[in-house]
C-alpha cells in the first residue's frame, strides 16, 4: 500500500508545483508524445524478454501494493516446521510422508495458510524432505549445496522482472528525447506560422522530454527497486526453511533447528526467543 501512496506523492507533488507555478495543465496532455514514448518503451521491453518474463513482471507489477512476509509469516513457517520436525524425531521421518507427499491434505500444513498458499515454498519444503525421508545417503554439505543451488535459481528468476524495469528506466530519458526530436521536426515544419502555433509546437516537444525523465525517476525506476527488495524478502522466506532443514539433517533437535532459522531472519521481522519458544510450546498443548 505504500507504494501506491509514493505513486499519489510523485503525481501531487509535479502536477501541483507545476500548477502552484503558473502553469496549465491542459498544456501535459499530449497524446501524440505519450504514444510515441510509452510505446517504444513497451516495444523495446518486448523485444529484449520472453514471454515468461513478461508474465512474471505483470504479476510482480499488479502486486506492487503488497507487502513482504511479516513477523507473523516467518513465525508461523518456524512453528509449522517445529510441528513437523517433532513428529519426525518422534516417529521417525517416514511419519511425515504423508504430509510431503500431499501438503494440501497435511492437516499440519493447512493450520498455516499464508505458507500452504505459497507454492513455490511448499514445493522447496517437499523436494527437500523427498531427498531425507528417502534414506539415500546424501550428506549434510551435498544438501547444503542443493538447496542453495535451488534458491539461486529461484532469486534469479525472481528479480528478473527488476531488472527488466532498471533497464526499461534506463531507456526512458532517452525516448523522451526521442519524442522532443519528433516535436522539434514537426515545429520546423511549422515554422512560417504564427508564434503561438510554433510555441504549442515547441510546448509539447518539451513535455516529451519531461515525460520520459519523469517516467523514469518517478516511476519506474522506484518500481524496480520496490521489486528487488521483494525479491530478497522473498528469499529471506526461503533461507530460513534451508537452515530448518538443514539442521534438522545434521541431526539438531526441533527447537534447536528452528532456533537456527531464526536467527538467519531479518531483524525487522524476526520474532523473540521466548515469542518462538511460548508458540512452539502451544502446538504440544502447554507441555515443556
Amino acid at each position: 500500500m505504500i507504494a501506491l501512496a509514493g505513486i499519489g506523492v510523485v503525481i501531487a507533488a509535479v502536477v501541483g508545483g507545476y500548477l502552484v507555478a503558473g502553469g496549465k495543465l491542459l498544456v501535459l496532455v499530449q497524446p501524440a508524445e505519450y504514444i510515441v514514448i510509452l510505446g517504444a518503451a513497451l516495444g523495446s521491453m518486448l523485444i529484449a524478454n520472453g514471454p515468461a518474463v513478461i508474465k512474471n513482471l505483470i504479476k510482480q507489477v499488479l502486486n506492487l501494493h503488497k507487502s513482504g512476509p511479516s513477523k507473523k509469516d516467518y513465525l508461523d513457517i518456524l512453528v509449522m516446521a517445529y510441528e513437523l520436525l517433532t513428529i519426525a524425531r518422534r516417529d521417525g521421518v517416514m511419519a511425515l510422508e504423508a504430509h510431503i507427499e500431499h501438503p494440501e491434505e497435511s492437516a499440519i500444513i493447512g493450520k498455516y495458510p499464508s505458507f500452504a498458499a505459497n507454492h513455490h515454498a511448499v514445493g522447496f519444503l517437499s523436494d527437500t524432505m523427498r531427498l531425507i525421508i528417502s534414506g539415500s545417503g546424501i550428506q549434510s554439505h551435498d544438501l547444503d549445496a542443493l538447496m542453495d543451488l535451488d534458491l539461486e535459481v529461484r532469486h534469479y528468476e525472481h528479480g528478473r522482472p527488476s531488472r527488466v524495469l532498471q533497464v526499461v528506466g534506463d531507456a526512458l530519458p532517452g525516448l523522451g528525447i526521442v519524442a522532443a526530436v519528433l516535436g522539434i521536426v514537426i515545429t520546423m515544419q511549422a515554422i512560417d506560422g504564427p508564434p503561438e502555433q510554433i510555441g504549442e509546437h515547441v510546448g509539447a516537444a518539451l513535455v516529451g522530454t519531461f515525460l520520459g525523465v519523469l517516467c523514469a525517476y518517478g516511476f519506474v525506476q522506484p518500481m524496480a527497486a520496490n521489486l528487488a527488495v521483494k525479491a530478497d524478502e522473498s528469499q529471506s522466506y526461503f533461507r530460513a526453511l534451508k537452515q530448518v532443514l538443514l539442521s534438522f539433517h545434521k541431526g539438531s533437535v526441533p527447537a534447536i533447528a528452528v532456533e537456527f532459522a531464526r536467527r538467519s531472519l531479518p531483524s525487522d521481522v524476526r520474532p523473540g526467543f521466548t515469542e518462538l519458544e511460548d508458540a512452539c510450546r502451544a502446538t504440544r498443548g502447554g507441555g515443556a
